[in-house]
Order: C-alpha cells, then structure tokens, then sequence
C-alpha cells in the first residue's frame, strides 16, 4: 500500500490525537511500555515506546488488521532546559508533505525544532532536534517504511 492521501491524513489525524495532543495511553503492551491507539474505521494507529528522558519507540499503520507501514525512533533531552510540551507543540504541526515526526522547522520564543528526513513516505529516515538559545537539548533519529 503506498501513500495514499487519505492514509497520510488519517496519520496525521491520528498523531494529533495521540501524544502530540498529549491523548491517553492504553493498556500497556510490554512491561513499563507508553502506548497510545488511534482507530477510524478500519484503520489504526499504534504508538509505543519505552523510557522518558532517553526513549526508544515505534508507530505503526493497520488497515483491516493487516499492518502496512512502521516508524521506529531513538531519542535523548541533552538539557534540564527541555520542554516537552515545545515537542508535542510542534508535532501537532506535523506536514502532509513529511509526515513523520514535525515540520522542518518550528519556532516559539527561544526553543527552535528542526527536522531533517530523506527518502518518502515508502522508505525514510531523518532527524529531529530542539535547541535552546542555540544549544542543542534534545535529538531523535527515526527511520521507517511501507512493510509487508
């Protein structure tokens, strides 16, 4: 299945809604795992991850059951000046264009969120982090793919 329009909005609608929108988490999957669900129809949505300082995690896409796309990530806060509502704040302003994590840039007072990716929506991998007053305070690589 590639990249449909309406399966990279229900991926969108489906990131606003989870940890970007700072929705509940569900049943955890594993030991101390952070999960959070999102259904519309037949299609899911499925966030894990692991930790919280230093966190590793997947996202993943279903349709009738079947699960069609995955994203895995790895990230740090490098810095006490970290905030976590700056991060879900710009991953709500997740792009159509790169919907993996946030936009290639987002800005608010002296936090600044940068995002690098290459590759589409079939195969990626990319880069994100945060920095404060031009110091870096948080990294995440991630990297992912249609599957089958």
């Amino acid at each position: 299945m590639s990249a449909s329009k309406d399966t990279v909005e229900f991926l969108i609608r489906a990131k606003r809604a989870t940890y970007a929108g700072k929705g509940s988490e569900t049943t955890p999957s594993r030991t101390a795992s952070h999960d959070l669900v999102y259904r519309e129809g037949d299609m899911m949505y499925y966030d894990t991850y692991l930790g919280g300082e230093c966190f590793a995690g997947e996202e993943a896409l279903w349709k009738a059951g079947v699960p069609f796309w995955s994203m895995n990530y790895i990230g740090r806060v490098l810095s006490d000046d970290f905030s976590g509502d700056f991060l879900k704040q710009a991953l709500l302003n997740v792009p159509s264009d790169m919907p993996y994590r946030g936009p290639q840039s987002f800005s608010e007072g002296d936090h600044t969120y940068s995002c690098e990716v290459t590759g589409d929506f079939e195969w990626f991998q990319g880069k994100e982090f945060i920095c404060y007053k031009n110091e870096k305070i948080y990294e995440c690589v991630f990297h992912g793919g249609l599957i089958r």
